[in-house]
């Protein structure tokens, strides 16, 4: 799978037993301050953030660089990048306000129409394909792309050709498995030849956890060097 498109960084924070949030997707603040300051300099590298719709209701984040956690002047902002299929990021939502640089990725099904300031792309009859909006993205001048979540976006960009790098930081705590969201959330592998295998890189101690570095399967092209 070859196609122009940006580095893609893909990052989470998750329990040890594997969980993005509480239950039923409520929001846990699973990074200390350490962990904080590493996602910072993640952002104020990357040239857009890539959340799913599912994240966007749940945390209404502003997905802004904090910059005052950085040393140094602050930088270019990156763009706030929502895959919204369908047009349901509320009128109200913070990534709706005009502060910071915001594409909304949707489909050809989506009647919505955004504001102004707002850069819509259409990459996709029933639903944002990755590869499309990748293509598109990288035509406009995006580079780095850095992609947050949540469990279904992770799970559509975790694989062969679609990402260069995973990091997650674990968090020292269970949060027990009703209801509360996996990693990533997709089609179960049935046997080992439909797994996604992975190539550890790091395990680095950061605050009162770790993070977890890899990357794609070897085979797989990635723009990293």
């Amino acid at each position: 799978m070859t196609f122009p498109r940006p580095l893609v960084w893909i990052n989470c924070a998750a329990s040890v037993d594997g969980r993005l949030a509480f239950d039923q997707g409520a929001r846990a603040r699973l990074s200390d301050p350490e962990d904080l300051a590493r996602v910072q300099r993640l952002r104020a590298k990357s040239d857009g953030i890539v959340i799913g719709i599912g994240t966007a209701l749940a945390d209404d984040p502003s997905l802004r660089v904090h910059w005052e956690l950085l040393d140094g002047a602050p930088g270019s902002p990156p763009a706030r990048i929502v895959l919204d299929s369908a047009g349901r990021l509320p009128a109200a939502s913070r990534l709706l306000d005009g502060s910071l640089p915001t594409i909304i990725a949707t489909s050809e099904r989506c009647a919505r129409h955004y504001p102004a300031h707002v850069t819509t792309i259409v990459a996709g009859a029933e639903r944002v394909d990755l590869e499309r909006l990748y293509t598109e993205l990288h035509a406009r001048g995006h580079r780095r792309l850095l992609i947050e979540g949540g469990a279904r976006v992770l799970a559509s960009a975790l694989k062969p050709g679609l990402f260069d790098r995973f990091t997650i930081y674990v968090a020292p705590l269970i949060i027990g498995e009703h209801e509360a969201p996996p990693v990533v959330s997709g089609p179960a592998a049935r046997r080992m030849e439909d797994v996604l295998p992975l190539d550890l890189l790091a395990v680095d101690r950061l605050g009162a956890g770790y993070v977890a570095s890899y990357g794609p399967p070897r085979a797989a092209p990635s723009l990293l060097p």
